[in-house]
């Protein structure tokens, strides 16, 4: 994990008051994790880490784009992402990460490392359904599409469907207006 040193903060050198940082993130950041869901990643974070005398707070604001793949089309496409995160670090006997918005560290640490938590923030980020702005506006060629294009029902057919409906259905439907 030496390539995610960059993201260490020595907290214990640095003043009270509010600091920042700023990352960009590659497609190699994600590689450190084996995480292959994204072609390509050009995010810039802003992290503005706050020292106070008995805790530090750390207020993380993304904002850049994401290659993936279309889910209906598998077509890849950029998608736009922000996003941001707060996170209060606590100092107490031992290491305490159970709760998504308080990190408690012990007492001796003189560094937290911010690259799992900016990890977190940009896969939280992506939509759960990713559909390529093509498909949505109809702009979009693909074979994929053609195809689903082919398969489709069409609407003559359904209009042939429903002149040739049994005359029993009739009587039922009668039945409903009768009242």
């Amino acid at each position: 994990m030496k390539a995610l040193k960059d993201y260490d903060i020595q907290f214990v050198g640095l003043k009270l008051g509010k600091h920042n940082f700023d990352y960009d993130i590659k497609k190699a950041f994600f590689d450190c994790f084996d995480y292959e869901d994204f072609n390509g990643v050009n995010v810039k974070v802003n992290l503005i880490f706050e020292k106070k005398t008995t805790l530090l707070e750390l207020h993380f604001e993304i904002e850049g784009t994401v290659n993936v793949n279309c889910d209906l089309t598998d077509e890849p496409y950029n998608q736009p992402i922000d996003g941001s995160l707060d996170l209060v670090v606590k100092f107490g006997q031992e290491l305490n990460d159970e709760h998504d918005s308080i990190l408690i560290i012990p007492h001796g640490e003189y560094e937290i490392n911010v690259a799992q938590y900016i990890y977190e923030l940009i896969i939280l980020s992506v939509p759960l359904k990713r559909v390529h702005p093509g498909v949505e506006d109809g702009t979009l060629k693909s074979e994929v599409l053609t195809k689903l294009e082919e398969l489709s029902p069409k609407q003559e057919e359904n209009k042939n469907n429903t002149d040739e409906i049994d005359p029993r259905w009739d009587k039922l439907k009668n039945l409903l207006t009768d009242k």
